[in-house]
């Protein structure tokens, strides 16, 4: 009968210590998940950018040159760069290196052959050039009722009674912001020749 007794004991002992393993286990504490990372590959710059071309502006008969206008990244070779050019419809130029251009409206591709890597790529890029002349007119008429001279014409020409009266203001002199001017010149000595004298201050 003891032995029965202590057997029963022992059993129920071993299934308390399993059952309170088990309850620690499910308590415990579970490590926590790690963190996910996004990770934003860096955006590459490209191998060759083709650069905007401006206005050209020319004088009289003279011609712009027009070439291919680039930049690129470390370790890229240059095989070549070259431009087509049209006018309308009119094709006026085939895969040159430079072209002078009279003034006009312009379709110019800028085609650029690169390697890298052992790998050959092209890029081209078409925009729309203006290639313009310079103004050859010395003075601007005005109505005397604003205070700002077209660009190009910075010399303010006011008009007092007779011409002996007609003064000519320079930028940085008291009036010449307040002056609302009857002509703008090019220059002092353009408005010297038309009649006007010096202001003095």
């Amino acid at each position: 009968m003891n032995k029965l007794v202590q057997r029963t004991l022992a059993v129920i002992a071993a299934s308390s210590l399993a059952f309170s393993g088990a309850t620690a286990a499910i308590a415990a504490p579970q490590p926590a998940a790690a963190s996910s990372i996004s990770i934003t590959a860096a955006k590459k710059a490209p191998a060759v950018t083709i650069e905007k071309i401006g206005t050209k502006t020319v004088k009289g008969s003279a011609k712009a040159t027009i070439k291919p206008s680039y930049s690129k990244a470390k370790n890229v070779k240059i095989k070549s760069a070259l431009v087509n050019v049209s006018k309308g419809k009119k094709l006026a130029a085939k895969n040159k290196k430079s072209v002078k251009l009279a003034a006009g409206t312009y379709k110019v591709t800028t085609s650029v052959k690169y390697q890298l890597k052992g790998k050959t790529s092209t890029v081209k890029k078409t925009q729309t050039l203006l290639v313009k002349k310079a103004s050859t007119k010395k003075s601007v008429r005005m109505n005397g009722k604003t205070k700002n001279c077209p660009a190009g014409y910075p010399v303010k020409g006011n008009r007092t009674g007779s011409n002996k009266e007609w003064k000519y203001h320079l930028k940085g002199q008291r009036f010449y912001n307040i002056t609302k001017p009857e002509e703008c010149f090019k220059t002092a000595a353009d408005a010297r020749k038309a009649g006007y004298r010096a202001s003095k201050i």
